[in-house]
């Protein structure tokens, strides 16, 4: 059952962020109490002021591996068996790219043939044209609204996917059910005619109006759903309402809202989601020699007389980060690591497009050019370079593509699946 309600009000430069919630997981683990789970910031963003932080995704805060995949598992484990299959669960980019393959792969001890798909908003070509949009969709208060969903190639996974009875949306937080809404009716659109279910997967649910019930706001969504079952899981819940400070300084976001293939192309990484997969760790195999190929060339410039990988030769302090949308290969090569050392300190996190104003949960941030070729600025939250031994900077492009920042500093190690 539910715990009681709490409430809290934070105070951010541009209004004032008023919360009442719950914590809802009751397993085998503690309940995941709010400081847990959140910090607060402020977007750079006139459509929206505020920004939940996760402390357990990666994403904005470096976070120990093993801290992330309790948090995938745990999530996973309150989707109900006996679901009405085949199953589809699907991620939305960027932010959740990671923590819906780290979903789907928990789920698959239940349900091995339910397959991943994430959106995407890097548009994907090939020589051939077999890569062919399925569908698209808008996520309406995102710095980035638009998103691509991509179909598969082959024909029994595209049967599959067509035939989807049950959908698991996998998100970091839900703020007003709007996306969800959206991606249910841009699939069913796109030929998936047989969804019978479909439940909304998150962190942290604040799409609950604080004066309904569960069952009204369920009811809410699923009123805009005709003819499907809903459901919603989530380590905590509650609402939230923003209040305006009196005269806010007005705000201008950069431009990061393409969907285009930048300059630089996406190297061959596998296929761990943005086309329909049952196999997320694709790739991982062949990622993982490229790292140590390039660790090795790393290590003997400064240990000339050290030819091969050695787990001894790892430093105490190592910073993994994936870039971008392409963190779920970056987090299992963090996870690797955090088993290859002994008393060591390894934590996770990634590069994005967000741009987030300092203050709150957000103590530091670096910015640079993208790695893509879009000529956007990227940038890299509650990171010190010097507070780290080595940073792995894992990209799926060229390695000459990641900025001359990186380049300059004497700790980061890039990893690129053309190196």
């Amino acid at each position: 059952m539910p715990n009681k309600q709490h409430s809290t009000t934070i105070n951010l430069p541009r209004g004032t962020l008023d919360l009442t919630y719950q914590t809802n997981f009751s397993g085998d683990s503690k309940n995941y109490e709010l400081e847990d789970l959140l910090g607060f910031a402020q977007r750079i963003n006139p459509k929206r002021a505020f920004l939940f932080v996760s402390k357990v995704l990666g994403r904005h805060i470096p976070v120990a591996p093993s801290t992330m995949r309790h948090a995938f598992t745990d999530l996973a484990n309150l989707v109900p068996d006996d679901l009405p299959e085949p199953i589809l669960v699907i991620g939305m980019a960027e932010t959740a790219v990671g923590l819906s393959a780290g979903v789907h792969q928990a789920l698959q001890t239940r349900y091995p043939n339910a397959l991943l798909l994430n959106s995407t908003r890097h548009a994907q070509h090939n020589d051939d044209n077999t890569e062919t949009l399925l569908t698209t969709f808008s996520e309406d208060h995102s710095h980035a609204s638009q998103h691509l969903i991509y179909q598969s190639a082959d024909t029994v996974t595209q049967a599959q996917l067509l035939a989807s009875k049950t959908l698991i949306m996998v998100d970091d937080e839900a703020s007003t059910g709007n996306t969800c809404v959206n991606v249910v009716t841009a699939l069913r659109n796109a030929g998936l005619d047989q969804l019978q279910q479909v439940h909304l997967t998150t962190l942290v649910d604040w799409s609950l109006n604080q004066n309904q019930s569960h069952a009204n706001a369920d009811d809410t969504i699923a009123t805009r759903l005709s003819n499907i079952e809903f459901h919603r899981h989530h380590l905590l819940s509650g609402a939230w309402q923003w209040t305006d400070a009196p005269n806010p300084e007005p705000i201008t976001m950069p431009s990061v809202d393409t969907t285009e293939a930048g300059s630089y192309a996406l190297g061959d990484t596998g296929n761990w989601g943005r086309f329909p997969t049952l196999d997320s760790t694709d790739g991982f195999a062949f990622y993982l020699t490229k790292f140590q190929a390039a660790f090795n060339l790393f290590n003997q410039q400064a240990q000339s007389e050290k030819a091969s990988f050695e787990k001894e030769q790892l430093p105490q302090r190592i910073l993994v980060l994936g870039s971008n949308e392409f963190v779920w290969l970056p987090f299992l090569l963090a996870e690797w690591l955090e088993t290859q050392t002994q008393n060591a300190t390894v934590k996770f996190s990634a590069l994005t497009r967000s741009p987030i104003a300092l203050g709150g949960a957000i103590t530091t941030m670096l910015s640079f050019s993208d790695n893509y070729g879009l000529g956007m600025t990227n940038f890299a939250y509650n990171v010190e370079p010097s507070d780290w031994d080595l940073i792995v900077l894992c990209v799926e492009t060229s390695a000459d593509s990641v900025d001359e920042m990186w380049k300059d500093l004497d700790n980061v190690l890039v990893v690129s699946p053309t190196l």
